[in-house]
C-alpha cells in the first residue's frame, strides 16, 4: 500500500534535502547485487533519520537490522565526534558490503558492525544508547524492544521501522501471518507502555517515535 500518490512522494522528496552521493551509489550497488533491495531505507526515510539523529545529538547509536548498511550511514550523521553507533546484523554476507560503504563515509571509524542475533549481542553491551533504531525481524520487535530499553535512559528515543506494515495492520489478519500479528501486538503495546511516549509517524513504511520517560 503507498500511503501517498508517487506525484506526491516525489515531491516530498524533490522538496527535502537531498540524498548524498555516496548513499546514492549504495542505493544502486544494493539494487544490483542484493536480495529484495526494496528492503533499503531511501531517500527521504534515510534523510528523516538523519535530520532526528542531529537533532539527538547521540554520543551512542544502537541500530538492529543493517542490511546493507543505507541507515546506519544516516544516523552516523547525527554522532558526537567521539560518538559510536553498533549495529547488528544476522546475515554475514552483507558484512563485505557494508564495510565497503561504511569506510567511504567521514563517520565511518564510527560504526562498529556486530553479525548475529541481537538478542544475544544486546545484552553483552555494556553500554547506554541515546538512540536506537529497530529494523529487523518483525516477529521479534517485542524482544527487541525490551532488549534495547534496558540499555537506554530518561530521554532516550526509540525509532522502530515499518510499523504500517503496507497497510495490513488495519486489515483482517491470517492466521499464518504471524509477522503482521506482531506488528498490531507491538504498535498497542508501545500505545500502553507507561515506560514511554509514543508516536506513530507515516513516514513511507510507519515509524514510530518512542521517548524513554
Amino acid at each position: 500500500m503507498h500511503f501517498l500518490s508517487s506525484l506526491l512522494e516525489n515531491y516530498i522528496a524533490e522538496n527535502s534535502e537531498a540524498e548524498p552521493e555516496i548513499l546514492t551509489e549504495l542505493t544502486r550497488e544494493t539494487h544490483l547485487k542484493v536480495i529484495q533491495p526494496r528492503m533499503i531505507t531511501g531517500h527521504f526515510q534515510g534523510r528523516v533519520l538523519s535530520l532526528l539523529s542531529k537533532i539527538i545529538a547521540p554520543n551512542n547509536i544502537l541500530e538492529i537490522g543493517t542490511y546493507t548498511g543505507y541507515s546506519a550511514l544516516c544516523l552516523a550523521e547525527g554522532l558526537q565526534n567521539d560518538g559510536k553507533l553498533h549495529t547488528i546484523e544476522i546475515n554475514e554476507e552483507l558484512y563485505k558490503l557494508q564495510r565497503t560503504y561504511f569506510d567511504k563515509s567521514e563517520r565511518g571509524v564510527q560504526i562498529k558492525q556486530h553479525i548475529g542475533d541481537a538478542l544475544d549481542i544486546i545484552p553483552k553491551l555494556d553500554i547506554y544508547f541515546d538512540l536506537v533504531f529497530i529494523d529487523a525481524q518483525k516477529v521479534n520487535y517485542d524482544a527487541y524492544f525490551e532488549a534495547a530499553i534496558q540499555k537506554t535512559k530518561s530521554g532516550s528515543v526509540i525509532l522502530t521501522d515499518n510499523v504500517l506494515w503496507s497497510g495490513k495492520v488495519v486489515e483482517p489478519v491470517l492466521k499464518s501471518d504471524k509477522a503482521t500479528a506482531a506488528l498490531v501486538a507491538y504498535n498497542q503495546k508501545l500505545k500502553n507502555d507507561s515506560r514511554v511516549e509514543t508516536v506513530i509517524l507515516p513516514v513511507r513504511d510507519g515509524l514510530t517515535l518512542s521517548r524513554v520517560l
